[in-house]
C-alpha cells in the first residue's frame, strides 16, 4: 500500500517537473520574442499559457485523487497540499509569460536599450522557477533561500529600469506610450519573481511544516 502511494508522489513530482519546464520555456520565448521582435515566438509562449492550464488540472487532479484515496497526514499531507498551492503560482507564471508575448504582438517596442536589464530579469526568474521546484522535488531549504535571495535581485532590475524608463520619458515626452509599455513588462517580470518566490515557499513549508509569511504551522 505504501509502496503504491510513494509511486504516486512520484508521479507527482514528475508532473511538477512538467509543469515547471513548460513555466521555462514560456518565459524563455516570451523574452526573446520580446528582444528580437520574433511574433512566431510571442505566439508559442501564449500557446504555452493552455498547455500550462492543462498541467495545473491534472495536477490538482491527481493532489485530490491523493487526498481522497490515502488520507495522507504530517509530510505526505503537507507534500500534496503544498503542490496544490504551487500549482496556482505556476499557472500565474504562465498568464505573466502570455501577458508579455501579446504585447510583443499588439504593441510596437523597443527594448533595445534596456535589453541587458530585460534579459537579466528573464534569467533570473527561469532560474527561480527551476530551483524553487527543484527545493520541493528534492526537499533542499538552501535551493529555497537562493530562490528567495534571487527575488530581490529582480526586485532590483525592476527598480533600475523602471528608473531609465521614466528618465528617459522627461528628457523626450514625445516617445508617448512605449516607454510604459516596458515598464508594464518589467513588471510583469517581477511578478513572475513574487510567484516564483511563493513556490519556494511552500516547498519549505512542505520540508519544514512552517510558512513564512502566515500563520500556518503544523504542531506533529
Amino acid at each position: 500500500m505504501r509502496n503504491r502511494f510513494d509511486e504516486q508522489l512520484e508521479s507527482l513530482n514528475n508532473s511538477l517537473i512538467r509543469m515547471g519546464a513548460l513555466c521555462e520555456s514560456a518565459i524563455a520565448n516570451a523574452t526573446k520574442a520580446l528582444l528580437e521582435g520574433d511574433r512566431t515566438l510571442a505566439g508559442r509562449a501564449i500557446e504555452a499559457d493552455s498547455e500550462i492550464d492543462q498541467a495545473e488540472r491534472e495536477v490538482e487532479s491527481l493532489c485530490l485523487k491523493l487526498l481522497l484515496q490515502q488520507q495522507p497526514v504530517a509530510r505526505d499531507l503537507r507534500q500534496i497540499s503544498s503542490a496544490l498551492k504551487m500549482i496556482t503560482d505556476m499557472e500565474r507564471i504562465g498568464d505573466q509569460a502570455s501577458d508579455i508575448s501579446e504585447m510583443v504582438m499588439s504593441v510596437e517596442l523597443d527594448p533595445a536599450a534596456h535589453a541587458i536589464h530585460i534579459g537579466d530579469m528573464a534569467r533570473a526568474t527561469i532560474g527561480m522557477v527551476t530551483d524553487s521546484i527543484d527545493a520541493y522535488v528534492r526537499r533542499d531549504l538552501a535551493l529555497v533561500r537562493r530562490v528567495i535571495e534571487a527575488d530581490d535581485v529582480v526586485d532590483n532590475l525592476f527598480l533600475t529600469v523602471k528608473s531609465e524608463l521614466l528618465a528617459g520619458l522627461k528628457i523626450n515626452p514625445a516617445e508617448g506610450e512605449a516607454p510604459l509599455d516596458l515598464l508594464m513588462i518589467a513588471k510583469y517580470y517581477e511578478r513572475i519573481g513574487d510567484h516564483a518566490t511563493n513556490i519556494a515557499e511552500w516547498a519549505e513549508y512542505a520540508i519544514t511544516g512552517v510558512h513564512r509569511n502566515s500563520e500556518l504551522e503544523e504542531h506533529l
